[in-house]
């Protein structure tokens, strides 16, 4: 098996922190990757697609906890429901579904396609 080029390594790595919300967001790889030569311009394009990517994420996260807790809320104001809290097993998951149908990305704002 061959090995990756340090500079792709590097790549894969700051956006993978950035993607993950990292607390160090992969500065030091930028460093690295400056050291390597690497052009800025690929840099801020790599950086572009991870927030874009950890930003979809979120929203659709976030849409999907929504559309979960408003059905919670609901089934708790019901008469069938009255005097009893709507319940969530401790340690449970809401089963809130994380894959999407359809496309498997959308460009960032700066039309950079993450496929």
């Amino acid at each position: 098996m061959s090995e990756l080029h340090p500079s792709i390594v590097a790549l894969v790595a700051l956006a993978a922190n950035i993607a993950a919300n990292h607390p160090k967001q992969g500065l030091c790889q930028v460093a690295r990757l400056r050291d390597l030569g690497v052009p800025e311009a690929h840099i801020r394009t790599v950086v572009d697609i991870a927030r874009h990517i950890r930003d979809e994420a979120a929203q659709t996260l976030d849409g999907r906890f929504d559309e979960e807790l408003a059905a919670l809320l609901e089934a708790a104001t019901t008469p069938a429901a009255a005097g009893e809290k709507p319940r969530v097993p401790k340690g449970k998951p809401l089963g809130i579904p994380v894959a999407e149908a359809g496309a498997c990305c959308t460009p960032t704002p700066s039309g950079q396609s993450c496929c």
